[in-house]
């Protein structure tokens, strides 16, 4: 009996266990259903064939730039109904806006076999092979440094027709950036990284609009970030160590001028200027401080050629303008000297050194357009009265008119210049007040001044005598000098 209860036990064991088993493989079998055909019951919104609601779906995800969801959604609908033709469309429509062209090219022919003559997929087509063939068009323009050309293309054709186009938008920042429009490279850069905070190109970009608008540490913590994503990326490491020499070199150079160490400084304002020519907000300073050094160091014509460097930067930089003016000094460039300081001084009319600085300006001038009647008698401004003296009496010699028979004209030309130059050199008084560039009235240079044909000024007569005396009327036997 017990012998039979064990049997009847151990089969009703078994009959659980089977069934057991059995339930088990069951719900085993459906989680794999479910988890395979998941993506497929997803994209027909649970309901297979249910059109409206995928492409309802498909629809938000792109509003919201979800891309990839919309695609994959539609994937599944075409695995699960490969005659789905909207779902081609739709497809094929998303990878324009993507810029994948090929891929887009063949979801829209697909669509057009399963619906021959559809107006609307034609369109679309033609559309996107506009849409290639400008940004193909755009790179070569691009290459070409037509950048007006190249964002026409890009903004009239290419991004109106894929407007998610990641290869246009960045293509643009470059365009926009060879073209020296930083702020918009700073514009279109910030919605690339609203959708992809980590986009290295675009990071690239940006930092380098930063830090051509002189933003140097916005500049750098682009190029930063950009290098913890990717240390090795070469372009980042260019600029990112790039930007640091440059800072570094412009740090040296002001220093050196601190320190009055003024030639280091000068290579250092070169060494800075040659590392970016293109960053023309920083280098403007460069060319400036330069300048100022070059002044300092009395070399004129390279000071004047840094100045205007910067000038050709910004046009309204004063100080440029006034570090020019003394350069032009420097190099006895009289009249470019007076008009930059005159600009300067109109800028800025109370600024008194500007003032000062065009006064001695307009002194030079003027002393410059007077008769040199040092270079007349050929003594220095250093000569003796003695020595003036004694360059005056054989220069008369050498022109007077009886001398001169045969160039008369030329020789009483020449005979009044040296006899004015004395009537001043001369004269302590006067010689003093031409020296300090003063106006000196009658002194040989118009009417009522020294007469050398007519009498003496007293004092010693010294008399040079010539056969034939003056012909003309210019005196008798001999001509009289006054010493």
């Amino acid at each position: 009996m017990l012998k039979t209860l064990s049997l009847s036990w151990a089969f009703n064991s078994m009959a659980w266990s089977g069934l057991l088993y059995t339930v088990f493989i069951l719900h085993f079998v459906l989680v794999c259903q479910l988890l395979l055909l998941q993506p497929l019951v997803s994209a027909l919104g649970g309901k297979q064939g249910n059109a409206a609601e995928l492409f309802e779906s498909v629809s938000q995800n792109i509003k919201v730039k979800r891309y990839s969801e919309a695609l994959n959604d539609l994937n599944a609908a075409i695995e699960t109904d490969p005659a789905l033709s909207e779902a081609y469309f739709h497809r094929a429509s998303i990878l324009r806006q993507l810029c994948r062209y090929e891929e887009s090219e063949k979801s829209y022919k697909k669509f057009l076999e399963l619906k021959p003559g559809n107006s609307v997929g034609e369109k679309d087509l033609s559309q996107l092979r506009q849409a290639q063939s400008a940004l193909e068009t755009a790179f070569s323009l691009f290459d070409s440094r037509d950048h007006a050309k190249g964002l026409e293309y890009l903004d009239k054709v290419v991004l109106v027709f894929s407007p998610a186009c990641s290869k246009a938008k960045i293509l643009k920042a470059k365009l926009l950036l060879a073209a020296k429009d930083y702020s918009s490279v700073i514009s279109e850069t910030g919605f690339i990284l609203k959708e992809d905070e980590n986009n290295l190109e675009a990071l690239l970009l940006r930092g380098q609009a930063y830090c051509y608008l002189a933003d140097h540490d916005v500049a750098q913590r682009h190029y930063q970030k950009g290098l913890r994503l990717d240390p090795e990326h070469s372009e980042l490491k260019k600029a990112y160590f790039g930007l640091k020499n440059l800072l570094k070199k412009t740090k040296s150079a002001e220093d050196n001028v601190n320190k009055g160490k003024l030639r280091l400084a000068v290579e250092d304002y070169k060494g800075a200027l040659a590392l970016d020519p293109n960053h023309l907000a920083h280098n403007v300073h460069l060319h400036l401080g330069l300048c100022k050094v070059l002044v300092k160091l009395g070399r004129g014509k390279d000071a004047s050629s840094s100045c205007s460097e910067a000038l050709n930067i910004d046009g309204e930089l004063l100080e440029a303008l006034v570090q020019r003016g003394e350069a032009k000094l420097l190099t006895e460039d009289w009249e470019g000297a007076v008009d930059d300081l005159k600009s300067a001084a109109q800028k800025s009319p109370q600024d008194m050194n500007i003032r000062e600085a065009l006064m001695r300006a307009e002194k030079a001038l003027k002393m410059s357009k007077r008769k040199d009647w040092y270079k007349i008698l050929g003594v220095s401004k250093t000569s003796s009265v003695a020595e003036i003296k004694r360059a005056y009496k054989k220069l008369a010699l050498q022109w007077h008119p009886d001398k001169n028979v045969d160039n008369r004209e030329e020789a009483e030309a020449q005979f009044r210049e040296i006899a004015a130059a004395y009537e001043v050199l001369g004269d302590d008084e006067k010689r003093a007040k031409y020296d300090r560039g003063e106006d000196i009235e009658d002194m040989g240079m118009g009417g009522g001044g020294f007469n050398p044909f007519g009498g003496g000024r007293g004092g010693q007569q010294f008399t040079f005598t010539f056969d034939g005396g003056f012909p003309g009327g210019f005196g008798g036997g001999g001509f009289g000098f006054n010493f």
